[in-house]
């Protein structure tokens, strides 16, 4: 089961690097930014990149659900019985039109309710995250084939008992989130935004990531995947399993914390 995560994951990654391409060609015009019914924004960006994700899932992995952030808002709604795919084509939509490069293309499988195989890639970065059976990471540019021989093992550092590293979200950061931070003993923040922020915890660079605004289930599972490849964890604040496929809520978020590696 390892290695096939690990192939699901390095197939997610070669799907990114191609939907990079239609990313990056409306990044990089004079794109018209929409709203969607949510008020959420969205560009051509969203709808050419899953698209292009869409039809390769369609071949690596036939007849798995797949719940992608633009269809969903359009009322594509497949039953979720056993393992389905997450796809967020654009995460960090307020990153990509203020065109600080930290957004990212995101795609996860889900069995058992816990992401076991993702990918995050940050196009204008070139910076690509895989946690399959273990963490990599890499320099790509969009459009590159992926070459294994060129990633890297990524692992999250044990977490600190003081002087501990967070990362907070660069348009979401709150009161409640702060306070929790230094409850935690956050001595140092950093600022990101979309799913890099998992990532920075995965590659030792953050120690905490708290998150206690609305996030979809899309926008958190490849980082996730991420996380948990690299050695480190997301739960909810209390300890509890974060979990997928909650379609009670309508596939929405609580709260969780993304921590890194447990000292011995």
């Amino acid at each position: 089961m390892e290695r096939e995560n690990d192939r699901l994951a390095h197939a997610f990654a070669d799907i990114c690097l191609k939907a990079a391409i239609e990313v990056m060609d409306v990044y990089d015009s004079g794109f018209v930014v929409q709203s969607k019914d949510d008020r959420s924004p969205v560009t051509a960006a969203d709808t050419r990149a899953e698209a292009v994700i869409l039809e390769a899932l369609r071949h690596i992995a036939p007849g798995v659900p797949v719940l992608a952030e633009e269809s969903f808002s359009a009322g594509v709604r497949p039953d979720i019985n056993g393992d389905f795919l997450l796809v967020d084509p654009v995460d960090g939509t307020k990153e990509f039109i203020n065109r600080n490069g930290e957004f990212t293309i995101n795609i996860a499988l889900i069995s058992g309710r816990v992401p076991i195989a993702g990918c995050v890639y940050a196009p204008a970065l070139k910076r690509i995250f895989i946690g399959g059976k273990s963490g990599l990471s890499g320099t790509f540019p969009p459009g590159a084939k992926l070459d294994a021989g060129a990633l890297s093992p990524m692992q999250a550092r044990a977490m600190p008992q003081t002087g501990r590293i967070a990362v907070m979200s660069r348009s979401h950061a709150d009161d409640q989130t702060r306070a929790f931070a230094a409850a935690e003993g956050v001595s140092e923040t950093v600022s990101a935004g979309s799913s890099l922020k998992f990532c920075l915890v995965a590659d030792g660079s953050a120690d905490l990531y708290p998150r206690f605004g609305p996030t979809m289930e899309w926008d958190t599972a490849a980082g996730h995947a991420v996380v948990l490849a690299a050695g480190g964890d997301v739960t909810c604040p209390d300890g509890s399993p974060f979990l997928y496929g909650k379609t009670e809520t309508g596939y929405l978020n609580g709260a969780f914390v993304v921590r890194g590696r447990q000292p011995a």
